[in-house]
């Protein structure tokens, strides 16, 4: 079955807080359609709520549907849609009866100009607004791509013209900071040809990377025989520099078709570069920050380029509850986790109901959509926030369809939606203008990449267990599709008038949603490699901008005197401090020194060829430390860490070509220590 969307302004979607619909003028705080007396309740308690609507969808006194039927192909109706009806239904009488506490989102309107000034500020630029010229912004202006560049300046046109009009203060003007003798910009077709090392698009250049073979890839999309279509993703070219922008006269289509069978979905591969594939967990917190701000600049400059905009909310921010389970911040509710289990980045709670559900409930029939008794959810509920930090509730008592009441209560809960309700329009956006999957999950991609690291962490998890509940469709018999309705509602909510075309359309725009991050997960918690380059490009320019501090500072200068004199004695006893590998000149060009403190042998020199991997490294330290190693060590998994020089920490590949990353970073040490859980 396909389906025909039409994209209507009348639809908005935000978070589900808790199923209290946001403030917001001149729309109906309803979940479904006011139902006029012939479809009252009251006339129909034989049917099910979610079942009358989706009965008077279909009634033939309705508005006639924006896309027509064929025998090959027919469109997605009401019934198709029926399980995340229901859905919505039961969270709305859980709310009703008191069982989760009601918690506004309040939307405030923008002022001209500050939507561009929170921009520049989430960014990284906030100096561009301040004035002051910070190494920091200087930085990361110095590492974009051209179509990077020609997003920030578009933003910060627009935010210069209106202080002008405010006739606030003198403000910088664009051509100061991009060197341009015009300031407004020009949006042409660019080639597709991957990024270099410093983050910037040269015309012709030949790439720097190779692929590698065939079974070294991240292979992610359909069960092996599934008749779809594969297709290759690149990490080597920034998304917006591959788009060719389209014509000014050429316009979206009005309505855009999805199929909502598995094997609609393509199949993506992803080959590992030389210097292999790196997840989100694998860099430090630093790096990660910095990722960020990059990944915000490229999802502009990603819609820019394909002619859509790139909506947010302004949302005021809502004090959840500071203790107990349900209702509270993520932020808040693992700093409260981590007094009892220190470096914990999904809350206890969360892990426990996903552990409960992994052990005895998937394959439970209709887990997730079946919903618990809503008297038995509210007392467990209750239950729970008074005995868990205790130790003293009884997981035995709770049955599997409970607890997934539970796991989807903590999702509505949450204060702050898990996609962060500031770019939540954003994921509509996706879908709602961009036709084409492999798009929607490039821009997907870059959104996951700008969750604070809690949302990100507790979204993986839960992504992780429902990818696990689909794996047992035969069983459970929940496929992708019923698992994404059930899920979206408690993720997303509609607003409009009633429950009519329109809405139904946009429960289906989430479904999707939901059902992109379900398959293609994998490929989500990578970061793509040509932003880990404008990283370390950006942390050259900061450190080379510090030695020119250095260099002018008297102080330093007569350290560095002291140094030097220092070097000249007699060589250092034994025993002494071996400096880190970035200060030993005496290490030939393509050797590096590995360290691994938690092993006999502590250090080696290792001769790096152009076929040498970190698993190489690895199996070396293992060989030699095999007998004399603790048992503890023995048994943990270990790999090796790229730290310093042009990076903050790095967790390799075990398919990366060390002579590839060396080259790319040559003042790096070289660690080898248990991967960050």
């Amino acid at each position: 079955m396909t389906m025909e969307m039409k994209d209507s302004g009348s639809v908005v979607l935000t978070a589900y807080h808790p199923h209290s619909p946001a403030r917001i003028p001149g729309m109906e705080q309803s979940f479904v359609q006011d139902i006029p007396p012939s479809h009252s309740p009251t006339s129909r308690k034989s049917l099910p709520r979610c079942r009358r609507i989706n009965r008077m969808l279909s009634n033939d006194s309705a508005p006639p549907p924006a896309f027509s039927r064929s025998n090959s192909q027919a469109s997605m109706d009401s019934t198709s849609m029926e399980d995340f009806w229901c859905e919505v239904e039961s969270i709305k009488e859980s709310s009703e009866d008191g069982s989760e506490e009601a918690t506004l989102l309040e939307f405030k309107p923008a002022d001209e100009g500050e939507l561009e000034a929170e921009w520049l500020q989430d960014v990284g630029l906030s100096t561009l607004i301040s004035g002051a010229e910070e190494e920091d912004g200087q930085a990361l202006l110095s590492t974009l791509t051209r179509t990077q560049a020609a997003a920030v300046q578009k933003r910060y046109n627009t935010y210069t013209q209106t202080l002008r009009k405010k006739n606030k203060h003198t403000v910088r003007d664009v051509r100061d900071i991009f060197g341009t003798n015009d300031s407004s910009p020009t949006f042409e077709t660019v080639p597709v040809s991957p990024v270099p090392s410093n983050g910037i698009q040269l015309p012709g250049q030949k790439p720097v990377w190779k692929s590698v073979s065939s079974n070294s890839c991240l292979d992610c999309g359909l069960d092996k025989g599934s008749p779809s279509v594969t297709e290759e993703l690149s990490y080597e070219v920034s998304f917006s520099e591959s788009i060719t922008v389209l014509p000014k006269t050429q316009e979206w289509p009005k309505n855009q078709r999805f199929k909502k069978e598995d094997s609609a979905l393509p199949k993506f591969i992803v080959r590992k570069s030389r210097f292999g594939l790196t997840e989100v967990g694998d860099l430090s917190p630093e790096d990660m920050k910095k990722i960020r701000y990059l990944s915000l600049i490229e999802l502009t400059a990603f819609y820019d380029a394909l002619g859509v905009e790139l909506k947010r909310n302004r949302a005021e921010r809502v004090r959840g509850r500071e203790n107990g389970l349900f209702g509270v911040p993520l932020n808040i509710l693992l700093e409260n986790d981590q007094k009892k289990v220190p470096g914990i980045k999904v809350p206890l709670i969360f892990q426990k109901l996903l552990l409960k559900l992994e052990e005895t409930g998937l394959e439970t029939e209709g887990i997730l959509r079946v919903p618990g008794s809503a008297s038995r959810v509210k007392n467990l509920h209750q239950e729970l926030e008074a005995k868990f930090y205790e130790d003293a509730f009884d997981w035995d008592q709770v049955r599997n369809n409970d607890a997934a009441g539970l796991l989807k209560m903590f999702i509505r809960e949450l204060p702050s939606p898990l996609f962060t309700v500031e770019y939540l329009p954003a994921f509509i956006t996706l879908v709602e203008k961009i036709s084409k999957i492999k798009l929607q999950l490039q821009a997907l991609h870059l959104l996951i990449m700008l969750l604070p690291e809690a949302n990100r962490d507790t979204a993986k998890a839960f992504l992780q267990f429902l990818k696990k509940v689909v794996a047992n469709e035969g069983k459970n018999k929940m496929n992708l599709w019923n698992v994404s309705m059930i899920v979206a509602p408690n993720l997303f909510i509609y607003k409009g008038k009633r429950a009519n075309q329109q809405e139904m359309q946009a429960a289906a725009t989430t479904a999707h949603i939901v059902r992109l991050l379900i398959r293609y997960q994998d490929i989500l918690w990578t970061v793509p490699s040509f932003l880990i380059s404008q990283v370390r490009k950006m942390n050259e320019a900061a450190m080379n901008n510090s030695k020119r501090q250095l260099m002018f500072d008297k102080g330093v200068r007569k350290l560095l005197r002291r140094k030097t004199m220092e070097r000249e004695r007699p060589e250092r006893p034994e025993g002494a401090v071996t400096f880190p590998p970035y200060l030993q000149s005496d290490i030939p060009e393509g050797v590096i020194r590995v360290y691994a403190p938690l092993h006999s042998k502590v250090s080696m020199a290792i001769q790096l060829n152009s076929q040498t991997k970190a698993k190489d490294i690895l199996a070396r330290f293992h060989c030699e430390n095999s007998r004399g190693s603790s048992q503890n060590v023995r048994g943990q998994i270990q790999s090796l860490h790229e730290i310093g020089g042009n990076i903050g920490q790095h967790c390799l590949d075990p398919d990366a070509y060390m002579l590839d990353v060396y080259r790319a970073n040559p003042q790096a040490e070289w660690v080898i220590k248990p991967k960050a859980s």
